[in-house]
């Protein structure tokens, strides 16, 4: 690292909602109206833990997942977690952009709770586990990177921690391969450094759009990019009806209403919304009710998909994907 770079510092709405005036699954609805993409749900507290525990199969909409971003015996915190970066590299990522990675396509982070000026970090003891500092010796500004906007910051245990725009960088120890991102968005505080320090993160994405996911195809996301599914439980016609409540709910949170004007890539017909037995509104996609889970991390995530033999992925024109008899 050179000396001239050390002491660098860091430089949706309201929407209208659909509502059919005929029979569900008709060509035409009647309009009655009614910085940080991809991040995952917060967590509690702490440095990255996700509550729930998983136990897949019951299709009953009470499966929990457990990822505290920990590893039990520490083994991920090996040599390898902590390697220097040498030539730091302007990657693009399908889930947030350009983002920093090391000279052997190591993801790097940043952390909301450390600060950039003065740079410091708090990520000490088991959070340095999970999140192993990156050295700041032997780093390098590789193409597109600002050199003038590398630095380092001395950690509480004395060692020298490399810092983007003030910002200290970090791997994840979930990464461990060339490219993975597993750790954005998660806890809600950890996200990836962008060249300019920033939080990597994509444009705004609509109320519902796609994405192409490699082994699903084309699936419908929400404006935070995460997958929405179906319960095979719910009815369609003549009117939807969700058969998901109470403890369902807290797994399978309802897509509440998008105006289609604030859609991209998705089928109008049948698109509406209905109003639940609780009174809360929720959206359809050809008359079927849409939902996210509570699993799914981060935009990629397809945790839901198959659970319990009953929740399933959405594609545009509303039908299940990967379901049986589809």
């Amino acid at each position: 690292m050179k000396t001239s770079w050390r002491s660098a510092s860091l430089v949706a709405s309201a929407a209208a909602v659909l509502a059919l005036t005929t029979a569900c699954g008709q060509d035409k609805a009647t309009d009655t109206s009614s910085q940080n993409v991809g991040a995952a749900a917060p967590a509690a507290g702490g440095y990255g833990s996700a509550a729930g525990t998983s136990t897949a199969g019951t299709g009953t909409g009470t499966d929990t997942g457990t990822d505290t971003g920990t590893e039990a015996n520490g083994e991920q915190a090996a040599a390898g977690n902590s390697a220097t970066a040498g030539q730091l590299n302007v990657v693009t990522s399908a889930e947030v952009g350009k983002v920093l990675a090391s000279n052997s396509g190591r993801t790097l982070y940043r952390f909301d709770q450390d600060t950039a000026e003065p740079p410091k970090s708090n990520c000490d003891g088991d959070c340095a586990t999970t999140w192993p500092p990156v050295p700041a010796d032997d780093v390098t500004a590789g193409v597109g990177v600002d050199a003038a906007l590398l630095g380092e910051v001395t950690r509480s245990d004395g060692t020298k921690q490399l810092t983007v725009g003030g910002w200290a960088a970090y791997y994840y120890a979930k990464d461990t391969a060339a490219g993975d991102i597993k750790g954005q968005g998660v806890g809600g505080k950890w996200y990836g450094l962008a060249p300019d320090g920033k939080k990597a993160t994509l444009a705004a994405l609509p109320g519902l759009s796609t994405r192409n996911d490699p082994k699903l195809g084309t699936i419908v996301v929400d404006k935070k990019g995460m997958t929405v599914y179906r319960f095979l439980k719910d009815e369609a016609w003549p009117k939807p009806v969700s058969a998901c409540v109470g403890a369902c709910l807290d797994k399978w949170p309802v897509v509440e209403p998008v105006a289609f004007n604030d859609t991209k890539g998705i089928k109008e017909k049948g698109y509406m919304n209905f109003t639940r037995p609780d009174g809360a509104k929720q959206q359809t996609l050809n008359c079927s009710p849409i939902y996210t889970f509570i699993n799914d991390k981060k935009p990629g995530d397809t945790n839901g998909q198959g659970v319990g033999g009953t929740w399933y992925a959405v594609a545009p024109d509303g039908k299940l994907v990967g379901a049986p008899n589809q």
